[in-house]
């Protein structure tokens, strides 16, 4: 009898591997659901609640929050919720433009985005990124100043809103999958700072597509379903800031910030497991 060999690529193989991953989530999810049925029925209504935030909602999304690499989203879902509550009467809108944001926000990422180009840092970042397919360097992280070969001053200075600085480059045909980001405390900033005009340059939230070539900078929640690309033949280069949520509370906010860091330093790695990190 002739054996019929399964092309590593081909749909059958695609299929298994698909349900192969799926079931090494199922199977702990059911081990709790019989055992702790009631907490699972009240974790799972604080993911719903927290999913139906993303548009379009579609049923390869909520198996990506739930199952995927949304799930520490999901399992941060009731601790997100209530920094949404703690942030009114700052209602989160999902997406920003800077006119959004209370002046004193405004200012502060302005002071960001002068000091790039009166610093020349792309100019700087060139000769570190060589061949790396995504690099990142940071200049704060959480609130905590690092050490770093390129000096911007600006970068170095501490803010009462700003608490991350940094600056992701993308080479040439260099994509992110679609993902979550794991926490509400802060908003993503991200402004391109070399002129890019190639509409395949751009970040997605959702349904909405940001373009680098119409528009320089772009405010968004990061736990909404995101995904950057580069198809263009150049390398980009954002500025990646984290802010403070607009509230009447920002001492709190930061509090919360620094036990984030405090917990999360030792396995930071984890998170840009795909990024090289640039000293």
């Amino acid at each position: 009898m002739t054996q019929t060999l399964v092309s590593p690529r081909s749909p059958s193989s695609q299929a298994f591997r698909f349900s192969k991953k799926a079931l090494k989530r199922i199977i702990p999810l059911a081990v709790i659901a019989y055992f702790f049925h009631r907490a699972l029925i009240v974790y799972a209504a604080f993911g719903l609640l927290d999913v139906i935030r993303n548009r379009p909602l579609t049923a390869s999304l909520t198996y990506r929050y739930f199952l995927g690499n949304g799930l520490l989203t999901w399992l941060l879902s009731p601790f997100n919720l209530f920094m949404d509550l703690i942030c009114l009467p700052y209602w989160n809108k999902g997406i920003y433009q800077l006119t959004d944001l209370p002046e004193r926000y405004q200012a502060e990422i302005q002071t960001l985005i002068d000091a790039a180009h009166s610093r020349n840092l792309v100019g700087a970042l060139e000769a570190k990124m060589g061949e790396k397919k995504r690099g990142m360097i940071f200049f704060q992280w959480y609130g905590k100043i690092l050490e770093s070969s390129v000096d911007i001053p600006e970068y170095r200075q501490r803010y009462k809103y700003i608490r991350t600085i940094g600056v992701s480059i993308f080479n040439k045909k260099q994509s992110t999958d679609r993902h979550f980001g794991p926490t509400r405390v802060t908003f993503r900033v991200l402004y391109n700072i070399n002129t890019i005009e190639d509409p395949n340059v751009y970040v997605k939230v959702g349904d909405v597509v940001h373009r680098w070539k119409d528009e320089k900078l772009f405010i968004f929640d990061d736990t909404l379903q995101h995904e950057s690309h580069n198809e263009s033949d150049g390398l980009r280069y954002c500025l990646f800031v984290d802010i403070l949520r607009p509230s009447f509370v920002p001492w709190a906010l930061s509090a919360v910030v620094t036990g984030i860091r405090l917990v999360a330093a030792p396995v930071r790695a984890v998170f840009y497991k795909n990024w090289t990190f640039i000293k």
